[in-house]
């Protein structure tokens, strides 16, 4: 058996309601669960080695401001996976509203530009995520 990789950034998102963003990240975009605790409620969170935590949301823990929808604002959060179309026929399946429907993209990258097949979602909270796919470079 192979030792979890941590990675050395993970993003911490307060969450409203705990359950509903964990039957979200898991059920729906695919996340597994690594670590769980109680009291607060808290997930950490891997899917392809993109992980995150999510926490439920309480006033004595570190907030700089008010909790008011949408969370999050300001950043996206790149989770780059072999294959979005998982993710992207799962919300399709389930009607969830994309902030961004499926498309492919180039950017410049010292003179050579790199392809992304993307697309982006709110999360129950607001929090938005842009799922990318490598297509190559040209």
């Amino acid at each position: 058996m192979s030792k979890q990789h941590w990675n050395t950034m993970v993003p911490e998102l307060n969450v409203t309601d705990f359950e509903a963003s964990l039957q979200f990240y898991t059920d729906v975009l695919g996340f597994k669960v690594l670590h769980t605790r109680k009291n607060p409620n808290f997930a950490y969170l891997d899917q392809e080695n993109a992980q995150l935590m999510i926490e439920q949301w309480r006033d004595d823990s570190w907030n700089t401001g008010t909790q008011e929808y949408p969370l999050g604002r300001g950043v996206n959060f790149q989770i780059e996976l072999k294959n979005i179309s998982i993710a992207y026929q799962k919300l399709i399946a389930k009607h969830y509203p994309l902030f961004m429907d499926i498309e492919e993209n180039w950017y410049q990258c010292h003179g050579i530009e790199m392809g992304q097949k993307e697309f982006l979602v709110q999360d129950p909270d607001g929090y938005l995520l842009r799922f990318c796919q490598n297509i190559g470079e040209r």
